[in-house]
């Protein structure tokens, strides 16, 4: 394990050095990594940041776009062929048809190349041409993210912990009880095996419907090929000593199998390449699903970062130690479920949610930001009589039935400390308020020439992720 661990590190220095040495000779290149957790908007956050970035025209807060810098953009074949390519065209084939419907969710890890002719500007202007910049997005589910905190663990201390989340959540105390009459000394046999790890997945399932982020391993919500492996087939014990042949010396195993063969691979092959991070995530999906859940995703998002190795890219520093995250953008997604009277508040909530997270990575020398989007904007503000005065609204199309409905999810409070208090202090629900969630259905377009998709800040987070590389 320790050669194994010595020879990842030289292979990630020799590639950091390759790619030092070779920059100057080559185009620049911005590996832009897009996560978040299970309905954060992954794949509809891409979507409309390249369709935003081919049309330039609402990007107004893109200073290469704006000052007219991006010459073109264009869509290029990716540099890595055994990764699936992002299906760009027809996700927004679905946004944008006569009757738009949400593209499928991110299942499986996949890229896209995106190149932008770019003139520079200042003393270069008038020297030389434009110039070519890559930007390589690399889509992943958040719930692998969440995966590479096992790296670190022992079978035994994973299983503790699990146990222990396992019991405030939906089907978590099935698990439990199930377990508690098992004996992991006894001899492996495979269909009890497979008994615990669907009981367990089904746990997980579960807990993510519920609202909850924390729900590793990953693949086992997301197995694709690996379904029904052995990689995927062992669930947290009770803490003992295991007989060799017994089922808990297995799972010990297989668990060790698991971060071998599925977590390290990604970190080394992906993960570790990246340069930009964005992190979506569902803060008022969370705030809804009540105190237990938002306080999960604080310590969840904590985690996530806890598997960067943010920092500056100095060009010794790459070369010594690899590539560095050098920014993180923490983004609250569907901003448009709120008037824009509220999104203050919804920034700072996420501002204040991500606080330990986001002192993690402005502390080793990254530069992190928090900001609330909607990537694609589906709905319409309005205004509305109310029996206490008027009411800001949000009007847009019902996902479940399609007909038009106006929405107001409660108001957020000014000081975030309301929601987190009560999130840390494990309360059942929110005590002087009640927060809503509505699925609205994408909003049917009509674009003028030279417009990208309709959105929220999208531009601003652009700007923050690449701004300073065109």
């Amino acid at each position: 394990m320790v050669i194994a661990s010595i020879a990842d590190q030289i292979t990630r220095t020799v590639e950091g050095v390759s790619d030092t040495l070779s920059a100057p000779f080559s185009d620049p290149v911005i590996r832009l990594g897009v996560t978040g957790l299970s309905r954060a908007g992954k794949t509809v956050f891409i979507t409309s940041l390249v369709a935003n970035l081919m049309d330039r025209g609402r990007m107004p807060q893109l200073e290469a776009a704006a000052n007219g810098a991006i010459r073109t953009a264009y869509l290029q074949p990716q540099p890595d062929d055994t990764v699936p390519r992002f299906r760009y065209e027809a996700h927004l084939d679905s946004l944008t048809s006569a009757t738009p419907e949400w593209p499928g969710g991110t299942r499986r890890i996949s890229e896209l190349r995106l190149s932008l002719k770019v003139q520079p500007s200042g003393l270069l202007a008038g020297m030389s041409g434009p110039r070519t910049v890559h930007i390589d997005i690399v889509d992943y589910p958040g719930e692998w993210l969440l995966d590479l905190g096992l790296l670190d663990q022992s079978f035994a201390a994973w299983s503790q912990a699990a146990l222990a989340r396992a019991k405030g959540r939906p089907g978590g105390e099935d698990y439990v009880a199930l377990v508690a009459g098992v004996d992991p000394t006894v001899k492996l046999d495979e269909p009890a095996a497979q008994v615990l790890a669907e009981r367990f997945t089904a746990h997980l399932q579960e807990a993510r419907e519920a609202g909850f982020s924390d729900c590793s391993p990953g693949r086992f919500l997301l197995p694709g090929d690996l379904a029904g492996s052995p990689v995927l087939t062992f669930a947290p014990l009770p803490d003992g000593r295991y007989p060799r042949g017994s089922l808990g010396r297995e799972f010990e195993r297989r668990f060790e199998s698991y971060k071998r063969n599925i977590v390290q691979p990604f970190f080394r092959n992906h993960f570790a390449k990246i340069d930009r991070q964005i992190v979506l995530v569902d803060v008022l999906g969370a705030i809804h699903a009540g105190p237990a859940a938002l306080d999960d995703l604080r310590g969840a998002m904590a985690r996530i970062l806890g598997a960067f190795r943010p920092g500056r890219n100095a060009f010794l520093s790459r070369i010594f130690q690899g590539r560095r995250v050098e920014k993180i953008l923490f983004a609250a997604t569907k901003a448009d479920h709120l008037h824009h009277s509220q999104h203050p508040q919804l920034t700072t909530i996420t501002q204040a949610l991500l606080r330990e997270a986001k002192d993690r990575a402005d502390f080793a020398g990254a530069q992190t930001g928090a900001m609330s989007i909607a990537a694609l904007r589906t709905t319409v503000e309005q205004t509305v009589d109310h029996r206490d005065g008027p009411l800001s609204v949000v009007r847009g199309r019902l996902l479940e039935n399609g007909k038009q409905a106006a929405f107001y999810p409660g108001k957020l409070p000014d000081d975030p400390a309301q929601l987190l208090s009560a999130a840390r202090n494990g309360s059942d629900s929110w005590l002087d308020a009640d927060y809503s969630v509505m699925n609205f259905a994408p909003a049917t377009l009509t674009r003028r020439p030279g417009d990208g998709l309709p959105h929220i800040r999208l531009d601003k987070a652009a700007q923050f992720l690449l701004g300073d590389k065109l």
